[in-house]
């Protein structure tokens, strides 16, 4: 398999697919498409962007939260998280100095999912500590626990399944979803959906069985 770099020169949003137009200064890969008579692409983007401030407390603030967890001291658990993350997803190691927003991104989530699992208690919620609020909506319905406090959570039908369906047959795939605690369960059926994300700041999404 050949390994092109080059740049993006221009784009077009078709909504449901995008034009792109890349140039590679290296004029072997015109010959290895012709030659190999090569139609299908993968693409691997490479985000320029540096970790931004904002990301960075982020960071700092669930790390302190698993060191008062673990009984770790501060650096060193930020160094076995680090090794952690390269370890899930076999990225190289990194600085929270000049990383990627992308590597900072994946390394929040890591950080989210490991405090879900663990119960480490955070302090504040982890609504808030995100950066990717759908994957931690996600992590939340997998390991089950409430989108808006941490504690044990359920499933909760974002959209309701309606009037005269026998849910046990019911097939809600396509129903967004949302894990509550049971408090917050009752406070969603209480307010309504609309004025519950409003306060709350998360919502239901669709997951898919094989998910």
């Amino acid at each position: 398999m050949s390994a092109y770099d080059g740049k993006i020169t221009a784009m077009r949003d078709n909504g449901s697919s995008t034009d792109i137009v890349v140039r590679v200064d290296d004029a072997s890969m015109a010959a290895d498409i012709k030659t190999k008579n090569i139609h299908d692409v993968s693409l691997r983007l490479t985000d320029m962007r540096i970790i931004s401030p904002k990301q960075r407390k982020k960071i700092y603030a669930t790390l302190k939260d698993i060191s008062l967890y673990t009984g770790y001291y501060p650096e060193e658990t930020k160094e076995v998280m680090k090794y952690y993350y390269i370890q899930q997803t076999g990225n190289d190691y990194f600085s929270l100095s000049d990383c990627s927003m992308l590597t900072a991104r994946e390394f929040i989530n890591l950080l989210i999912d490991f405090c879900l699992e663990n119960g480490v208690i955070t302090s504040e919620t982890l609504s808030v500590r995100t950066d990717d609020i759908n994957t931690y909506l996600y992590q939340c319905i997998r390991r089950r626990k409430c989108a808006v406090c941490g504690k044990d959570g359920e499933l909760h039908h974002w959209d309701a399944i309606g009037m005269g369906n026998d849910r046990r047959t019911y097939d809600d795939s396509n129903n967004r979803k949302i894990c509550l605690c049971r408090m917050h369960h009752t406070i969603a059926h209480q307010k309504g959906r609309q004025a519950f994300e409003q306060d709350y700041h998360v919502y239901g999404i669709i997951i898919r069985s094989s998910d």
